[in-house]
């Protein structure tokens, strides 16, 4: 079975004013579609036909440098329209709010740990919160790496994302990385961050 772009569960301009319609549909349509129809035609007649991009992913050190680049961006940007929505943002509750206090003190303290490592993040990459151990703890990875590849610095696996690529927020943000994670906080789909939890337990 070949790789599929994924549909949104909302339309391009539902996150707006914070992330605008026309990043969205780029960043999907273009971008996304690019790395689902390259990393198609990097594994065609392999293996990897057979595999899920999760085992992909974590023999991620077995394949060619297409399939690192385009396999991370298709898992990651699968990923990261799941974790966001319209009418989203506020503060996580139950479990998720538990683990992230246990964690990191306060959901204040996770706030600035998470867009430290957004803002800091150099070049192109991602800023991650992943469950290592059993416990939640925030890392960040060059380019289209993930936490959950064997390659990558800090393992676990991802249950929130942040793209840091400049076609991200540059038509909107141009050069203000910072402002852009500012407003991602106003968009992020907490239940399904709760589910991505649950399933990394």
């Amino acid at each position: 079975m070949a790789f599929e772009l994924p549909k949104l569960a909302y339309a391009y301009n539902a996150l707006e004013p914070h992330i605008d319609a026309r990043t969205m549909e780029i960043h999907h349509t273009k971008h996304h579609q690019a790395y689902v129809t390259n990393l198609n035609n990097a594994i065609a007649g392999t293996d990897a036909e057979k595999l899920s991009i999760e085992e992909i992913c974590k023999n991620i050190s077995k394949y060619p440098m297409p399939v690192r680049n385009n396999g991370g961006g298709h898992y990651n940007h699968s990923m990261f329209w799941n974790i966001m929505g319209p009418n989203a943002g506020g503060e996580p509750t139950g479990e998720l709010a538990t683990a992230i206090n246990t964690a990191f003190g306060t959901f204040a303290e996770f706030k600035t740990q998470f867009a430290n490592a957004a803002a800091t993040r150099f070049g192109s990459g991602w800023a991650w919160l992943i469950v290592k151990d059993g416990k939640l703890v925030v890392s960040s990875t060059p380019n289209q790496d993930n936490p959950l590849m064997d390659v990558a610095e800090v393992k676990g696996t991802p249950i929130l994302g942040i793209d840091v690529w400049e076609h991200a927020y540059y038509l909107h943000y141009q050069n203000r990385r910072p402002d852009y994670v500012s407003a991602f906080w106003s968009v992020i789909n907490w239940n399904q961050v709760a589910a991505n939890l649950k399933a990394a337990k």
